[in-house]
């Protein structure tokens, strides 16, 4: 069974002076992956970063729900964290040895963060890693566009040493093809 994360892809994350690179298209990819992997049996989590301690992204708060055009089936499972890794004294852990997976599909915000940090995390507990390459997003940086942040992370991650887990990298394309 195959796993979606779907990793901060929150209201707060996506607002005029911080524009997102490819938002609709990513958004609308994310979608496709997660009726796919639903209609295949497999499951999709949401990743929700409550910024209480930076004083933002409250849970409950406007900025701490999901993007509306995010399609959220009643099956999906949400997960709440407070850093950058979606595994930091969280449940994901659980939730997914309690489901049995050693699989995940990763995509979401913010690529150069919480997507990396978390793909590095899933690596280190020897998950198998599929990054979709133009399923993450992140907004532009002083000293880098936000296009050379993906394409770098994308790089980096194709070219990392697996532990027990691996990780590959895929266009959305391609895995529906394979779902």
């Amino acid at each position: 069974m195959r796993i979606l994360l779907i990793i901060d892809m929150q209201r707060g994350s996506f607002i005029p002076e911080t524009p997102r690179f490819d938002e609709t298209g990513v958004v609308n990819r994310i979608n496709s992956l997660a009726s796919a992997i639903r209609a295949d049996g497999g499951q999709v989590i949401f990743v929700q970063h409550d910024g209480s301690k930076e004083n933002k992204f409250y849970p409950g708060s406007r900025e701490w729900e999901i993007l509306p055009e995010l399609h959220v089936d009643p099956q999906d499972h949400f997960i709440s964290k407070t850093a950058n890794d979606s595994f930091y004294r969280t449940e994901l852990k659980s939730v997914l040895d309690g489901l049995n997976i050693k699989e995940l599909v990763i995509t979401g915000c913010a690529t150069d963060y919480c997507v990396d940090t978390t793909v590095r995390s899933a690596l280190n507990n020897d998950y198998a890693v599929t990054v979709i390459k133009d399923g993450h997003t992140t907004a532009d940086r002083p000293h880098l566009s936000a296009e050379q942040v993906i394409t770098h992370h994308n790089w980096m991650w194709e070219n990392m040493t697996p532990t027990e887990g691996q990780v590959r990298l895929v266009n959305c394309d391609e895995l529906l093809k394979e779902i």
